[in-house]
């Protein structure tokens, strides 16, 4: 594709989709907190804390008597560039995103119960105005998700060996986006056009566009412009037969959120063509996941290993969007074809020092993006983390983990020609004191 007809079938086949999320395990995280993170993300079967409520939550029922309180920070690096035959190549220019959260329990006899927030996955891809992505539009290409969830666990322990429990979840989504495509392919992309945009001439005023335009963006970092929330739930299940091995199963239902809705998304093309309307984004979902786990501990060593199941098919088949104003509206689908993904996460942690935790581990998960829709605004592609954690007791009351996660770069090229190349680096820091 080294002609600009061609380049600009490519760019627009490449932005037909919605914004970025964290390519780690498709948009989930490979790992959550930081005990757990520098474990490759194995969790289900031990106790690490409030992550528990994004991990299993009857893990929960494993922690001693009385509060737990933890406060975290995470970093997510990633390193993104998009490339195609007859332009220079595009590198995102969102580089660092950084996910709060905070987490408390208490155990009261047989009953753990508390609230924590967390993030559940989000990213952008920002992308220059001189771009090959822009289209010469003069204006920046980028693409900000964020998903986050409140939790409130209550866990029962049955007997010394078995907790049952499960959380009700209060869940957000915001995203952020700006996108451009020819003129005829964004009109190629509509459907159930009314008013103004039914029109013949309007649609040929699009159709013969170099470049159009949809965006709609705040300057909010933890909201997005479309923002929508719901709610969903985990159960889970933890077993410690002996004081060395112990088992995990969880389950975390599918989203239900409302559809996000941006109130000020602007449609734009070349010529002039200007206006306002709203944004609705149909039915983004986060996907059933379900897993199993264990882990077993022997004098200063121990070992943990889960497989999860996310079901991603199930909710991004297709990004549906449908834009209305005074003048008309349209509806657009774009289709994603995301398939189920099997994450394998393995760990270890060893004691060195009575204060001094080592932990490292390896997380795959095989990428749930088909080639033929990869989207450098989507690049979810990354397959393999190497994770390396630190723990230190301040105190028996106070401890501080460390992770870092590095993703080597992957490269794919979708079936316009775009290629991405997309590597990570992250890390998370965690606090904790028990009282």
């Amino acid at each position: 594709m080294s002609n600009r007809g061609g380049l600009a079938t490519a760019v627009a086949f490449a932005l037909a989709a919605p914004g970025a999320a964290w390519a780690t395990n498709g948009m989930n995280l490979e790992g959550y907190g930081a005990v757990a993170a520098g474990m490759g993300g194995a969790a289900l079967a031990y106790d690490n804390g409030t992550a528990a409520l994004m991990n299993n939550p009857a893990t929960l029922g494993f922690m001693a008597q009385g509060h737990r309180i933890d406060a975290a920070v995470g970093v997510l690096g990633p390193d993104v560039t998009s490339r195609a035959d007859g332009a220079p190549s595009a590198e995102s220019r969102g580089t660092r995103y950084v996910m709060p959260a905070v987490g408390w329990a208490r155990k009261q006899g047989r009953y753990t119960y508390g609230l924590a927030v967390f993030a559940q996955g989000g990213m952008g891809t920002d992308y220059a105005a001189d771009s090959f992505l822009a289209m010469g539009s003069g204006d920046r290409v980028l693409s900000e998700l964020g998903v986050g969830r409140v939790m409130a666990p209550l866990v029962f322990e049955v007997n010394e060996t078995l907790s049952v429990g499960g959380s009700v979840d209060f869940v957000w989504a915001g995203l952020d986006l700006m996108m451009a495509a020819p003129g005829a392919q964004l009109g190629a992309m509509m459907s159930n056009p009314y008013d103004m945009y039914a029109d013949p001439a309007m649609q040929g005023t699009l159709g013969s566009a170099q470049w159009a335009r949809i965006d709609f963006r705040d300057s909010n970092d933890f909201r997005g412009a479309a923002y929508s929330t719901g709610i969903a739930g985990k159960l889970g299940v933890a077993y410690r037969p002996t004081e060395a091995l112990s088992f995990g199963a969880t389950y975390h239902s599918k989203t239900d959120l409302r559809d996000m809705e941006a109130s000020n998304a602007r449609l734009s093309a070349e010529g002039g063509f200007e206006e306002h309307g709203t944004i609705r984004v149909r039915d983004f979902q986060w996907p059933e996941t379900y897993g199993v786990g264990a882990a077993y501990q022997a004098a200063r060593w121990m070992v943990a290993a889960d497989v999860m199941r996310i079901h991603w098919a199930d909710v991004m088949q297709d990004f549906r969007m449908s834009y209305a104003s005074d003048s008309g509206g349209f509806d657009i689908t774009m289709p994603q074809n995301w398939r189920n993904q099997t994450v394998y996460r393995v760990g270890g942690a060893y004691r060195a020092t009575p204060r001094v935790t080592l932990r490292a581990g390896f997380n795959y998960g095989k990428n749930p993006i088909p080639d033929q829709d990869m989207n450098p605004l989507f690049p979810a592609t990354t397959e393999r983390h190497y994770t390396a954690g630190l723990g230190y007791e301040l105190s028996a009351a106070q401890t501080l983990n460390f992770a870092l996660a590095y993703a080597p770069e992957v490269t794919r090229t979708n079936g316009q020609g775009v290629t991405v190349d997309h590597s990570q680096t992250n890390w998370q820091l965690m606090y904790s004191h028990r009282f």
